[in-house]
């Protein structure tokens, strides 16, 4: 690792990347959102820097090909919301999602759809518990990280004690073009499935 940097900066990146083109890095990885990093990818590319370009999941959004262009082509970033064709039961959901709104679904849409059908279970489960009466946000909570086996567009999805997913899955995807209409073309070049870390013993 040759160097941290941080900034506020959101037009002028010159001030770190001329330190970070003399150290001639293989990589450079940005922690953020795809507003900042468009604009720090496009200059380090303008400066002559041919680093490879990792990010997470904050850059997952057509924003970051509209401003960065060609810079961004060809980049990695991380995500736990895989790309909409990983999942075969959401097809109908993205032709459905893209009649509706004139557009591919982009990161956590059907992530957001399941979260939405997972918590309307809760809530009913909850008000069912409370013999019909208005149940607490506790109650809801609790509903929540009890669900087992929901069958979803992303997958089958179960909670632990925590809330965590029992079985988490991770993705790296490759940014496949500089035209923002495809971004949602993106490909997953690895996946990962890691198991919720244990509650702590007291």
């Amino acid at each position: 690792m040759l160097g941290f940097e941080g900034t506020e900066e959101t037009a002028n990146f010159d001030p770190i990347l001329t330190p970070v083109q003399a150290a001639n890095p293989d990589l450079i990885y940005f922690g953020g959102m795809a507003e900042k990093a468009g604009v720090l990818f496009k200059q380090a590319r303008d400066k002559g820097i041919k680093a490879t370009f990792l990010s997470d999941d904050g850059t997952d959004s057509a924003d970051l090909a509209k401003i960065g262009g060609e810079a961004v082509k060809g980049m990695y970033y991380s995500t736990v919301a895989g790309p909409i064709s990983y999942y075969p039961e959401a097809a109908k959901f993205a032709t459905d999602y893209k009649a509706r709104f004139g557009k591919d679904p982009e990161a956590f849409a059907a992530q957001s759809y399941d979260s939405a059908a997972i918590v309307l279970k809760a809530i009913e489960k909850a008000a069912k518990d409370a013999g019909g009466k208005k149940p607490t946000r506790e109650a809801v909570r609790d509903a929540v990280r009890a669900t087992k086996d929901f069958r979803g567009i992303t997958g089958t999805i179960s909670f632990d004690s925590k809330g965590d997913p029992v079985v988490a899955k991770y993705f790296v995807l490759q940014v496949g073009s500089a035209d923002p209409a495809k971004w949602g073309e993106n490909k997953a070049v690895k996946t990962l499935e890691i198991a919720a870390p244990p509650p702590p013993t007291e």
